[in-house]
């Protein structure tokens, strides 16, 4: 028998890739990422902050650029190979990214009618217009069905799929009454792919259904006709179409249809895996297990984690969801994460442009300075608080700096803000029981970017470890491609053949540790005074904290 390869496609916020993967072994052979044509990087902007939109049409023409693009690749640099060895395709996006569909599940921005309509195309992950709906959705949950909530963290997101199908009713109801459906970036390419868009075919993910649409095998599914009709009606009526047919990553949509063979050279009937999230496929590929806490490090941040579904879990308040197969089949899936990381360092870059300076200057001047010597402390929440504030409408802060503050202090000060909101959420999932023994990044910052790992380490007091893969997304969805194709019997067996964790280990230096333990109890007294409304102290002391931190670690 020859080699036998696997695809796996990866679609970020600001492009999509291809990745072609030995099943022996986890191989890289070949890759091709294609940037999005539409707007600012395939971003549709507007001068509200809280809107970002992508056209669908950018899907499908990524999926066969760098289809096409990888294969080449792979004909050209490796002896022998032939398309016809992939087995099998697998696919993770951001998310929630949801879009109206008509009745054949083809996006309405793809019908010239509606191509210029910002509300009638994908409604990106980091999207926050739905910001007064999810507050609404919140409280009537509260009201009304509590055990919808209690397996989101206790809040519903402006990030998340009612929520933005909602403020489409609301804002733009001329758009919701012409679709038919909504459909998850997730699940619309592998729907695309194998020609199962159509009601009655199409599959969607545990994955997007369990975490943003409050899908539950236990009440039924998704949210009730009821509860959804308070909300609007046309919200009730939209339960009737959305699929019943939802599945894990160890199922598979369909086989490549002919159309999409014919434009790739690919093997019609191939199988293509039920898709998922880019981070929760990205643990798979960094070979998340129990506890092992994998962190996708991006423009935003996802933590997963996974507990036997066997095991009776406490519903862990400000998470994005404990859900049965949104990860592994057979563990529930445990998803946290910062609704900005790279996002912050860009704006701070990009938007402050301090003279002269790009991220490889700041962040050499930055590794230079010790912890606690600029004075300074920052909030994560650029781009709000996904866990474990859960709250979309909280900004930044920037304290301490003086008229000697200079840009790469408060560089390092935003970086380290981001380590505090990583830390803050590996105390919420051991204080409800998650143990978390190992901590393994990956994505661009944690490939890229050792001054970042070591402060990570530093500030939580844990080794850093990395994914052996650059790709790790990606190489999670080749894996779920190995497994819905026949390759291996389970994803424990596909994990350990095709993944693994890069020689160099980022171990945390005590003494920074003991000033960084100092600067997060400011940031939690910040974090707590800013971001709840429980909190009752005062903050008359935080300055000149962080001058006797300075001046200690100076001198």
């Amino acid at each position: 028998m020859g080699s036998r390869y696997a695809i796996g496609l990866d679609y970020g916020t600001n492009s999509v890739r291809a990745l072609i993967v030995d099943v022996a072994d986890g191989r890289e052979i070949a890759a091709a990422i294609w940037t999005y044509a539409h707007g600012h990087t395939g971003v549709v902007l507007g001068k509200d902050p809280n809107l970002a939109r992508q056209h669908p049409a950018d899907y499908l023409k990524g999926a066969e650029v760098t289809i096409l693009e990888a294969l080449a690749t792979a004909a050209r640099d490796v002896p022998g190979f032939k398309s016809e060895e992939v087995v099998g395709i697998g696919v993770d996006t951001t998310g929630s990214t949801p879009m109206p569909v008509d009745a054949d599940g083809i996006p309405l921005a793809l019908d010239p009618k509606w191509s210029e309509n910002p509300n009638a195309l994908a409604w990106l992950w980091k999207d926050h217009t739905g910001w007064a709906e999810a507050a609404e959705i919140t409280k009537l949950a509260a009201d009304m069905r509590p055990q919808y909530l209690a397996k989101i963290g206790g809040v519903y997101s402006s990030e998340w799929f009612y929520s933005k199908i909602l403020r489409c009713l609301r804002v733009a109801p001329e758009v919701f009454d012409a679709a038919y459906s909504w459909i998850e970036l997730a699940d619309f390419v592998p729907g695309a792919l194998s020609g199962t868009l159509a009601p009655g075919k199409f599959t969607a993910g545990i994955c997007a259904a369990g975490h943003k649409a409050m899908y539950n095998a236990a009440w039924g599914g998704y949210p009730d006709k009821e509860f959804l009709g308070k909300l609007d009606p046309k919200l009730a009526a939209l339960r009737d179409r959305l699929t019943p047919r939802v599945k894990d990553v160890s199922a598979a949509v369909g086989g490549l249809c002919e159309e999409w063979a014919k434009k790739t050279g690919l093997s019609a009937g191939i199988p293509i895996a039920v898709g998922a999230f880019d981070c929760h496929l990205g643990a798979i590929g960094a070979g998340v297990k129990p506890g092992v806490l994998v962190k996708v490090l991006g423009t935003s941040t996802c933590d997963i984690s996974v507990q036997p579904n066997t095991v009776k879990l406490a519903d862990v308040p400000g998470v994005c969801g404990i859900v049965d197969g949104s990860v592994l089949p057979g563990y529930f899936g445990l998803e946290a994460g910062q609704s900005a990381v790279g996002d912050i360092f860009n704006w701070f870059v990009e938007y402050v442009k301090p003279t002269g300076l790009g991220h490889v200057e700041l962040t050499e001047e930055a590794a230079k300075m010790k912890p606690g010597a600029s004075g300074l402390v920052a909030l994560d929440w650029n781009n709000g608080n996904r866990t474990v504030l859960v709250d979309q409408r909280l900004t930044g802060l920037l304290i301490g700096h003086t008229l000697y503050t200079t840009p790469a202090e408060i560089y390092r000060a935003l970086v380290e803000a981001t380590a505090f909101g990583a830390l803050t959420i590996i105390n919420r999932f051991e204080e409800y029981g998650v143990k978390i023994d190992e901590v393994v990044n990956c994505g661009g910052i944690a490939e890229k970017n050792a001054f970042i790992m070591q402060l990570y380490a530093d500030v939580t007091g844990r080794p850093m470890k990395v994914s052996r893969s650059a790709q790790t997304p990606a190489l999670g969805s080749a894996v779920a491609a190995a497994v819905v194709a026949g390759v291996y019997k389970d994803f424990a067996g596909a994990q350990a053949a095709m993944t693994g964790l890069k020689d160099k280990v980022y171990q945390p230096d005590p003494a920074a540790h003991a000033i960084y333990s100092e600067l997060y109890a400011v940031y939690r007294t910040l974090h707590d005074a800013f971001g709840t409304a429980a909190w009752q102290g005062n903050l008359a002391d935080v300055m000149k904290r962080l001058i006797d931190i300075r001046e200690r670690t100076r001198a």
